[in-house]
């Protein structure tokens, strides 16, 4: 028999939900507000099958645009060939979340500002530029205190 084609194939473990997931969605994932220009993770619910998008579109980010009454317009970047096309897309609430991804991005900015405004009071200047993580210690190969585990022999008590 040959596989199908449906628009749902091959999504038997995409779209499950995780160990002890299942059971009615939580309120708090309708209550949520969305604003245009939000950052939104597309995670689909096997569970709600209406307004969900398809499975291409499933763990991706992507920008609020528009806003109705029970679903969320999205554009997703979409890698076609050689090059990205920005697809508009209507999702449901339930297949939503908000995006953690730029939340370091501001968490740096306000440490950035407030030593800014320390080093300002000490009248230093000081650089907020990220610096790559150096290595943790330094061997010294011109005195090296390694010591060998060699095998001991095997004696046979009688």
């Amino acid at each position: 028999m040959t596989h199908s084609y449906g628009y749902k194939r091959r999504t038997r473990h995409k779209f499950k939900k995780g160990f002890k997931q299942h059971g009615a969605i939580h309120i708090s994932k309708t209550l949520t507000t969305y604003k245009i220009g939000d950052i939104v993770d597309i995670v689909v619910d096997g569970a709600i099958h209406k307004g969900m998008p398809y499975k291409y579109y499933h763990g991706r980010t992507g920008t609020v645009f528009n806003v109705n009454p029970r679903s969320i317009g999205v554009i997703v970047n979409k890698q076609v060939r050689q090059r990205i096309i920005p697809k508009r897309i209507h999702v449901r609430v339930e297949h939503l979340k908000l995006s953690t991804s730029r939340q370091s991005f501001l968490n740096r900015i306000k440490e950035n500002d407030k030593k800014k405004t320390e080093s300002n009071k000490l009248g230093k200047r000081i650089s907020t530029k990220r610096i790559v993580a150096q290595p943790a210690g330094i061997i010294n190969i011109a005195k090296p205190e390694i010591e060998l585990l060699n095998p001991k022999l095997f004696l046979e008590i009688v």
